[in-house]
């Protein structure tokens, strides 16, 4: 149950931190409280660390995407070039095999920093006994006690379904992001239920490797509370990409049909009543705090009307020591802002001051192009009543962009009128993702527009398309 070396006849170990979760947060607060010189153990469910995200979520996706972008590049974006080349050939197998080694590659890394940071870990089931006290249940059965000045909960998040339609997800026909990444054939229909991250990214991959990708999503917009400037661009981009959308529908059920599926919706507004079938049906239509079986109730920590754990400023949940990071508490659920919880949450346990700026959190849509944001978008100040002014540049009037046939997307950047003080930055483009870190760290040091105008850019560069950007909000931009 525990690393080699435990000794079975003890009956309590004592620690001052016991994690339950190795995802991002749990184990990235397992290290960096390790390193501030605390007794740490994690006690994980699975076989290897590293929760949902390095084992069936974030890093095998993002292993896909980008196969599956080379594969689509090898056959249709290399002959413009000069680069001329047969047909590519798909060898899924292969592609899954590359997927798996990335996956093993990382869980790994985090076993190696466990052992490297002198973490005891312990595979098996967490279950809170109250303040101060867990067990772990291995695939023994028997429960050992465990003892702990400070207990962290970051047990991360799982599929949400469909509210109000019983679905039965079997992973190989319908469903899940777990199932999305491990299909063993590329198929020829596939619907994916929501215009969300994880099923525009799963779709997206699969829509590359050869299938008609249908996505269904109850909002009139994808990629809901996002900018919506973004996202009327972001759809049009994949729609030449040959994806389709039914936006503003309900799904009503989701079933198995002859050696496929079929899904039934209306739309929201009214109308019509539609049924489609397809080989293979993702649902993804969000995640839910994941808090089943860890004794929450029964030790009296307190959950929130949407099943999260409520904690204070601190991280702290209504039961002294008793602290949760991640998709369990609000905010986001992503694995970045898990990760600089963990951070902040150990540096509190260490007597520091630890701190998230929950206002300066990026996030990206890892499709091609990517998607990414930082900050408010305009809805949220229109309905803030801030007064703010935009400045945006293409990427088709940069060099850079139109040398490597990406000029699809822009930079939006939104800052204050009266100040300007940057307030959230939104980028379609090739490497969205890595560009948006500069508008980040404006933000974390209160930065204006015309300080990222300002900023020296190498050139020909993408991110030029950022200062263009930030030159057009407070002046004029140089290249339109």
């Amino acid at each position: 149950m525990r690393e080699p070396g435990f000794d079975q006849k003890e009956k309590t170990m004592s620690y001052d931190v016991i994690i339950i979760g190795s995802g991002p947060g749990g184990y990235v607060c397992a290290i960096k409280a390790a390193q501030l010189g605390l007794k740490v153990a994690v006690i994980e469910k699975r076989a290897t660390f590293g929760g949902t995200c390095l084992n069936i979520g974030c890093i095998p996706s993002k292993a896909l995407l980008h196969a599956s972008e080379m594969f689509q590049h090898a056959g249709h974006g290399m002959d413009s070039l000069g680069v001329e080349v047969g047909a590519p050939k798909l060898n899924l197998e292969k592609m899954m095999a590359h997927k798996d080694a990335t996956v093993k590659s990382n869980v790994d890394g985090v076993a190696y920093l466990f052992k490297k940071n002198k973490i005891d870990s312990f595979i098996g089931t967490g279950k809170l006994l109250g303040a101060g006290k867990i067990s772990v249940t291995g695939e023994d059965g028997k429960p050992q006690e465990l003892e702990a000045k400070n207990i962290v909960i970051a047990t991360g998040s799982d599929v949400a379904g469909i509210p109000g339609v019983k679905v039965d997800i079997d992973e190989k026909t319908i469903v899940s992001s777990t199932g999305a990444i491990a299909l063993d054939k590329v198929p020829d229909h596939l619907i994916v239920v929501g215009g969300g991250v994880i099923g525009l990214e799963m779709g997206s991959v699969w829509a590359r490797l050869g299938a008609k990708v249908t996505v269904i999503e109850y909002l009139d917009t994808l990629l809901g509370g996002m900018d919506r400037d973004v996202a009327k661009q972001f759809q049009r981009i994949l729609a030449k990409q040959g994806m389709s959308f039914k936006l503003g529908a309900k799904v009503t059920g989701v079933e198995k049909s002859g050696k496929g599926a079929k899904v039934s919706f209306e739309p929201v507004k009214g109308g019509d009543a539609e049924t489609v079938d397809a080989d293979v049906v993702l649902i993804a239509t969000g995640r839910k705090p994941y808090t089943e079986g860890l004794g929450l109730e029964d030790a009296g920590v307190v959950l929130d009307e949407r099943g999260r754990v409520r904690t204070d400023n601190h991280y702290q949940t209504n039961v002294p020591g008793v602290y949760a990071i991640g998709d369990v508490i609000v905010g986001p659920m992503l694995a970045h802002k898990a990760e600089d919880e963990g951070v902040a949450l150990a540096e509190i346990m260490a007597g520091q001051a630890g701190h998230v700026n929950y206002g300066v959190i990026p996030g990206v849509v890892y499709t091609s192009p990517e998607v990414a944001a930082v900050g408010k978008t305009e809805e949220e100040l229109k309905a803030d009543g801030v007064k703010y002014k935009t400045g945006k540049f293409p990427f088709s009037a940069n060099g850079r962009a139109r040398a490597m046939q990406a000029t699809d997307g822009f930079v939006k950047v939104l800052a204050d009128a009266e100040t300007d003080r940057v307030l959230g930055v939104h980028i379609v483009g090739f490497g969205a993702g890595e560009m948006i870190h500069e508008a980040a760290v404006l933000m974390e040091f209160g930065g204006s527009s015309e300080d990222l105008g300002r900023t020296c850019h190498a050139h020909p560069t993408m991110s030029e398309a950022v200062k263009e950007a930030a030159l057009a909000t407070f002046f004029k931009p140089l290249h339109m």
